[in-house]
C-alpha cells in the first residue's frame, strides 16, 4: 500500500450523488473519477460543456457509474440553481457538493485591473457562496437528514500571499465561510468542512499560472520538506473521506495537506535547511570557541 493507493472501501457512496464545480479538468477530474469509482453518481460543472462532456464520457465508460455534466458560471446563481435542480429531476437527490471552481492570476496587484480582481473574488468566494447556499436552501427546506459540504481552499487563506491576492482575499472568505455555517447549519445534518492543498500539478492550471520554463525555475517540490509534490490520489482519499460517514464527526475544519511546505514558509529560520553540513560544523566550533574563551 502506499499514497497513491485508494483509500476507501468499495461502494462506500452507493446510491449518493455528488455535486463537483470544476469537475471537468484537474483535481476536480481526480476527484470525481475516485467518487465513481467507489459507487457515486456525480454531477461535474464547469463553463465548458464540451470539455465537460468529454470528461463525463470518459470517467463513465472507465469507472461504470454516472458521471453527469451541466455547463454553468458559479458566478451566477441561477446558473447554480438549475445545476441543483437538473440532479434532483435526474437523481432525485444531491447528498453532497464539492466546490472545487475556482480562477487565479500570479501577478503584481498593482498591475491587475479592478475587473481582473472581481474575477477572481466572483468566481472563489461567490462561486462558493451561491452554490453552498442554493444546496444548504433545499436541504434545509425538504429536511434532508444528511449532507455534506468540502470546500477546496489553499494555505495562503490563513498567512495571506504576495502576486496571489485576489485569490488569498477570496479563499480567506471560503475559509471563514466554512467555519461559521459549520456551526450555524450543524443542526440541520450538514457538515461543512475545508482542504487546504499544497503543490498538486496539474497541466492546464500549472501551464496558466507558470508558463513557458517557469516550472522549472519555480519547483514547487524544492518548498517541500518531503521533497516531493502532491499525488492526485491522495487529494482524492481525503475529499472521499470527508464527504463519506467515516468523518461524521468531523465539521469545521480545514485539513493541509501540503507535505509541510507553509510550515516550512512561516518559520523564521526555516531557510537555514540551506546550511551545508561542513558550515554547521564551523559554527559549531566558533560556538565552542567563543564559550571557553
Amino acid at each position: 500500500m502506499s499514497y497513491q493507493t485508494p483509500m476507501l472501501p468499495a461502494n462506500t457512496f452507493q446510491n449518493q450523488v455528488i455535486v463537483v464545480t470544476g469537475g471537468g479538468s484537474g483535481l476536480g477530474k481526480a476527484m470525481t473519477k475516485y467518487l465513481l469509482q467507489l459507487g457515486a453518481t456525480v454531477v461535474i460543472t464547469s463553463r465548458n460543456l464540451e470539455r465537460l462532456t468529454t470528461t463525463a464520457n470518459e470517467l463513465s465508460a472507465e469507472t461504470g457509474s454516472i458521471c453527469f455534466p451541466v455547463a454553468c458560471d458559479v458566478r451566477h446563481y441561477e446558473q447554480v440553481e438549475a445545476v441543483l435542480q437538473t440532479a434532483i429531476e435526474k437523481f432525485g437527490k444531491v447528498d453532497g457538493l464539492i466546490n472545487n471552481a475556482a480562477g487565479n492570476f500570479i501577478a503584481p496587484t498593482e498591475r491587475l485591473s479592478a475587473n481582473a480582481f472581481d474575477t477572481i473574488i466572483d468566481i472563489v468566494l461567490k462561486g462558493t457562496k451561491n452554490c453552498t447556499l442554493a444546496f444548504g436552501k433545499h436541504w434545509i427546506a425538504n429536511k434532508q437528514t444528511k449532507a455534506t459540504v468540502v470546500n477546496i481552499v489553499t494555505t495562503y487563506a490563513w498567512t495571506g500571499s504576495a502576486y496571489v491576492v485576489p485569490s488569498a482575499t477570496a479563499k480567506a472568505g471560503v475559509l471563514a465561510m466554512t467555519r461559521s455555517l459549520a456551526v450555524e447549519w450543524a443542526k440541520y445534518g450538514i457538515r461543512t468542512n475545508a482542504i487546504a492543498p499544497g503543490p498538486f500539478p496539474t497541466k492546464g492550471a500549472w501551464d496558466r499560472l507558470l508558463p513557458g520554463d517557469l516550472a522549472e525555475k519555480f519547483d514547487m517540490a524544492k518548498k517541500v520538506p518531503l521533497q516531493r509534490v502532491g499525488d492526485h490520489q491522495e487529494l482524492a482519499n481525503l475529499t472521499a473521506y470527508l464527504l463519506s460517514d467515516f468523518s461524521a464527526y468531523i465539521n469545521g475544519e480545514c485539513i493541509t495537506i501540503d507535505g509541510g511546505e507553509w510550515l516550512k514558509g512561516a518559520g523564521q529560520f526555516n531557510l537555514l535547511d540551506q546550511i551545508p553540513e561542513e558550515m554547521w560544523d564551523m559554527l559549531e566550533q566558533m560556538i565552542k570557541a567563543k564559550k571557553n574563551s
